[in-house]
């Protein structure tokens, strides 16, 4: 008889145990898509209610600081009363701000749009990226750990791209965009409830909905050694998320509206791959990895601003894209790895806690910036600190690769081969077989 993990639900062994993985692994793409929705949407809304570039990063500000506290206090309700009340519930709130979005009048209605989509968004992530770990097959291990890293880039590149094209091509595309989302979360919450649960209830669920952060101390480390490049990875992206449209018509005035967006969907692109085609290397050699292509994406960025050349726009973009996809999926992987099954929501949580956090208050800061010294200076500093960040990601993890000296036996050199080979000899080897030899 198969063994059941304690606080697991028994796995399904009807044919329709394989939809569980697929349906929550949508879930999280869908509701990734929906946030990066409104990105080339924004020029629409600036042209439309005349507002300020500090506008559209409250507006962005908004979705970010609700998804926080939905995080603090929802992040470990799943382990409590189980993942699919969760998600239905957050899926419900999803259809209720996309309807907001539809019927959108002004600034006030589009934040509260934002706010309500922050709080289905942090409530279903941690619960839906609980559940594809609770799914881990022995025969395919690795595969939850990269479908949480894989699926946040993959629906921001496909509701951004969705919605570049509704703005070229469909009509009253501030409507079409979120009735497509209402009817494919629609969908998704009738789909969750004919699948099973995958955690058993446990008493503690109103005491989990107080804010604090769950990490254990072995999760707890590697987030700090790959915290630096999580932020600059983040940073970026929020800064192309909230201000990629405005910044692209500063470069080039004359190009199309939906520029901005393609320019937010080349670093989602790039990102998604990125994280498919690192899975197999060391989680702390993706991490550096990513971390070094931060610095060069910064560098073209700030190429772009004294030089007008949307080239490099697109390259810096591309160049972020790498560099999220595979810091995000290392350190991901190496934060979640270690963490028993219990306590996998919490974990996910504070993860995505410390992303968001990097998202957002960089963009408030580039917009506050942008209205006080203009889009060009918010800009420049915006690149500069992600440098810097990146840089200091690179030099933390440098630091663990870099092989100790060994410890040898005075006068006696290690042997070829063995350099790794670290010995302390604490006592000589004595033997009852051997005698000192006589004067």
């Amino acid at each position: 008889m198969q063994r059941v993990p304690a606080g697991l639900a028994p796995p399904r062994t009807s044919p329709s145990g394989r939809l569980p993985f697929a349906l929550h692994t949508s879930i999280l793409i869908a509701l990734l898509a929906a946030s990066s929705a409104p990105t080339p949407l924004y020029p629409h809304y600036q042209a439309q209610w005349q507002l300020s570039a500090l506008d559209i990063t409250v507006v962005f500000s908004a979705y970010a600081l609700a998804l926080l506290i939905a995080l603090l206090t929802t992040g470990t309700l799943s382990d409590h009363v189980g993942r699919r009340p969760v998600l239905l519930g957050a899926l419900a709130v999803q259809v209720a701000s996309m309807a907001l979005f539809a019927t959108a009048h002004g600034l006030t209605t589009l934040i509260g749009a934002r706010a309500l989509q922050g709080i289905a968004t942090g409530a279903a992530t941690s619960a839906a990226g609980a559940a594809l770990l609770d799914l881990e097959e022995p025969a395919r291990p690795g595969r939850p750990a990269l479908a949480n890293s894989i699926a946040p880039v993959t629906g921001m590149a496909a509701g951004v791209l969705a919605a570049t094209l509704m703005v070229r091509f469909a009509p009253a595309p501030a409507i079409t965009v979120y009735a497509a989302l209402i009817g494919v979360f629609a969908a998704q919450a009738i789909a969750l409830v004919a699948t099973s649960e995958t955690v058993r209830r446990r008493p503690g669920a109103l005491r989990s909905t107080r804010p604090h952060p769950v990490l254990p101390s072995a999760a707890a480390h590697a987030l700090l050694l790959n915290g630096a490049g999580v932020i600059a990875v983040w940073a970026l992206g929020g800064f192309y998320s909230s201000l990629g449209p405005g910044f692209t018509r500063l470069i080039f005035p004359d190009g199309p509206e939906y520029a901005g967006g393609l320019v937010f969907f080349t670093l989602t692109a790039v990102a998604a791959p990125t994280v498919y085609f690192t899975r197999r290397m060391r989680a702390d050699a993706s991490a550096l990895l990513g971390s070094c292509a931060v610095i060069p994406a910064a560098v073209s960025t700030l190429g772009a601003l004294y030089l007008a050349e949307p080239v490099l726009v697109f390259t810096g973009a591309a160049l972020a894209g790498f560099g999220f996809g595979a810091v995000s999926q290392g350190a991901l992987r190496a934060v979640v790895d270690s963490v028993p099954a219990r306590e996998k929501g919490g974990t996910l949580a504070s993860y995505y806690l410390l992303s968001y956090l990097a998202m957002s208050l960089p963009a408030i800061g580039a917009g506050a910036l942008t209205a006080g010294f203009g889009l060009r200076a918010a800009a420049l500093a915006h690149a500069g600190c992600v440098a810097v960040l990146a840089t200091v990601a690179v030099a933390t993890l440098t630091a663990p690769l870099r092989p100790s000296a060994p410890d040898t036996v005075p006068g006696r050199p290690l042997p070829p081969g063995n350099e790794q080979l670290h010995i302390r000899l604490t006592r000589p080897i004595r033997s009852r077989h051997l005698r000192p030899r006589d004067p």
